[in-house]
């Protein structure tokens, strides 16, 4: 992973599109703060999707990877069985 200034990035833009291009990761900063960072382009059926979703503001992209084992490891709460009838019904509206 690269890390570049706005200044230089505005400057070297072409080169550190190369960069992309070739599979890394290049992390934009203002005044060494991190801001934003741009990926490498995925193709795909689904890919294609989800960018009209960023695109439109209707989806966010994760920030990391999920990590399912430490997910599917939390303890489950403890819920009455009657309160958790009364949220599924709430939950769907007037259908």
């Amino acid at each position: 992973m690269r890390t570049v200034n706005i200044g230089e990035l505005k400057n070297q833009l072409s080169s550190y599109l190369q960069y992309v291009k070739n599979g890394e990761e290049i992390v934009i900063r203002d005044r060494s703060v991190p801001v934003a960072r741009i990926l490498p382009f995925r193709q795909g059926a689904e890919w294609d999707h989800e960018v009209e979703l960023v695109a439109s503001g209707a989806l966010k992209m994760p920030e990391e990877a999920m990590d399912w084992d430490q997910f599917f490891s939390m303890p489950a709460g403890n819920v009455s069985q009657e309160t958790a009838v009364e949220a599924a019904i709430e939950s769907r509206g007037d259908r």
